[in-house]
């Protein structure tokens, strides 16, 4: 996964509640097995009218999007933070989000802040007014507003550590364990 440190885009608001994973990336998309792709399909029904938030001219190139509460709700499908990220998007800052979603985020290198509803819709009015935001993770501040994640998140996302590369540090110990403890049955003879 793609180490990230800090952001600094023009952002989009997509100022909606209850955003689910549905709606960010529909079903009949779900095929594929690899994580690139899915960004042409993102808000695919959503897209269709010509004022849907990302249709913008002004959100063209956007690397954070603001959305509303309980972003990434409904279904556990890992495909809607893929999609997110192959459209081009590093951050979302919401006032809440589905937990799946928000794992599977940060399991793939896409941030979600979770900042107050009020900070979120200050940052939705200067996304509108086409404004710079900078998220930070190292300082762990986005749009000047602090914000929390525990650090074992934080340290991942900062060395572009996912599960693999983090089973992969401890590669040495776990050969050495192996080494010492052969299979009690020949599995290569079966």
């Amino acid at each position: 996964m793609k180490a990230f440190h800090k952001v600094t885009s023009h952002a989009v608001a997509l100022d909606r509640p209850d955003v689910d994973t549905d709606q960010i990336i529909p079903k009949q998309f779900l095929k594929r097995i690899e994580r690139s792709g899915f960004g042409q399909f993102l808000f695919f029904d959503w897209r269709k009218d010509p004022a849907f938030e990302l249709n913008r001219p002004q959100a063209k190139g956007a690397r954070i999007l603001v959305a509303g509460r309980n972003f990434g709700c409904g279904s556990s499908r890992e495909h809607a933070p893929w999609a997110l990220q192959d459209y081009g998007f590093d951050a979302v800052i919401a006032p809440s989000f589905g937990d799946i979603f928000r794992q599977n985020s940060l399991k793939i290198g896409l941030l979600p802040v979770q900042l107050p509803p009020e900070q979120v819709k200050e940052l939705t009015a200067r996304a509108d007014a086409g404004e710079e935001i900078t998220v930070d993770l190292e300082t762990r501040i986005a749009g000047g507003f602090p914000f929390e994640l525990d650090d074992f998140a934080r340290d991942c996302l900062l060395g572009g550590l996912d599960d693999i590369a983090l089973t992969l540090r401890d590669e040495p110990a776990l050969t050495a364990y192996e080494s010492a403890h052969p299979a009690p049955i020949a599995t290569t003879a079966l």
